[in-house]
């Protein structure tokens, strides 16, 4: 009653063998493309990693030299300004990991809520009533009025630019492991199990247990079986390249470091555009929100918690240094896994599976 392993000489299998020699096939096939994918995902997965601890070195790094700017030279909103910058460098970090946002509303959004501050603060030092009402009119205003010039628009241009290309990469590195976990789990065809309990299993049920398959046999089977994982072969090629365009990015105009430390200067440069046209800022905003309650003298800065110094240079250099190491050590590693699908059949058979040094062999029918 044998089904795959029939024929001529008198047999020790019986269905029930062959019904766990199935069973035993699937599961050495899942194992071994498993085993050749590891080393791979965990290069993948190790530079997810590495990836992203280098962006958020590099984002606490910009918010820090950020944050120190209002406490040296904006002392009076410096406290009310920290939630606002926070939330800047949060929504820029989960623009890179992908969210679905985008720069501009980021950037603008904290322009908005920055206006109120630096109108009542800096302008307008005297402002005591600043209502959650003449806060939104502040923000809405900002809009009409554009008091930070064309800083805000440059800041989002040049910030556009450079978080777009690690946005992609982040969303790339994703892309390649669910490929990955994919093919390890695609299911065997019926034929394609029973050929590979044939080339493997066969030989058992006529006690033939220490020969092994001939080379040429395996590789027809294997690729028969991985007839549409190795069809990925010329989509894993273009992936690899787009990897290697979007790192060359990266490095090149787009450059993320340059881009985050630069938030600073923008911000400041805004900042002071604003109070240089304070006298029309106010003449229009008076206009549009109305005359708020006023109070002698200025607003004292107490309760402001110092930021101490970063040490910009050394954190700089080893948060952008580490960025491009791991770049070109991925890059590297990835062009050397091109033919990762073309090739797995003739993996999948070298090694222990196949007879290579010795004239004898199974051909799925007899030894030779």
């Amino acid at each position: 009653d044998l089904q795959i392993c029939q024929h001529r000489a008198p047999t020790c299998c019986t269905k029930k063998m062959e019904e766990s020699y199935q069973a035993a096939v699937r599961r050495e096939r899942t194992q071994s493309i498993q085993a050749l994918n590891f080393e791979l995902k965990y290069m993948i997965v190790g530079h997810i990693t590495a990836f992203q601890e280098a962006f958020e070195s590099l984002l606490r790094f910009a918010e820090n030299r950020t944050s120190f700017l209002f406490e040296t030279a904006y002392r009076p909103m410096a406290k009310e300004a920290a939630e606002p910058v926070k939330e800047l460098f949060t929504d820029i970090s989960l623009y890179i990991l992908g969210a679905e946002t985008t720069v501009e509303s980021a950037v603008l959004r904290f322009f908005d809520s920055l206006f109120p501050l630096v109108y009542s603060r800096l302008i307008n030092p005297g402002i005591t009533d600043l209502s959650e009402d003449y806060t939104e009119c502040l923000r809405l205003t900002r809009q009409d009025i554009n008091p930070f010039g064309h800083y805000s628009k440059n800041m989002v241009t040049e910030l556009s630019k450079s978080l777009w290309a690690s946005r992609m990469l982040s969303q790339a590195l994703s892309l390649g492991i669910e490929v990955i976990n994919t093919t390890e789990h695609a299911a065997l065809t019926k034929e394609c199990s029973r050929a590979l309990v044939k080339m493997q299993y066969c030989p058992h049920c006529q006690g033939l247990t220490l020969i092994r398959p001939c080379v040429g046999y395996c590789l027809n089977v294997m690729r028969g079986c991985l007839a549409s994982v190795s069809e990925l072969d010329a989509q894993w090629r273009e992936f690899i390249s787009t990897l290697e365009y979007l790192t060359n990015e990266m490095a090149a105009s787009h450059d993320l470091e340059i881009a985050l430390s630069g938030i600073k200067n923008s911000i400041n440069e805004a900042i002071l555009h604003a109070q240089l046209n304070g006298p029309q800022l106010s003449a229009t905003v008076d206009k549009v929100c109305g005359q708020p309650k006023q109070q002698e003298g200025n607003l004292s800065s107490a309760n402001i918690v110092p930021v101490k110094e970063v040490t910009e240079t050394q954190t700089f250099v080893m948060a952008h240094s580490s960025l491009n190491t791991k770049r070109r050590e991925f890059i590297s590693y990835m062009k050397r896994s091109r033919t990762f699908y073309a090739s797995i059949a003739e993996r999948l058979c070298d090694g222990d599976l196949v007879m290579r040094d010795s004239s004898t062999c199974w051909n799925g029918e007899d030894v030779v």
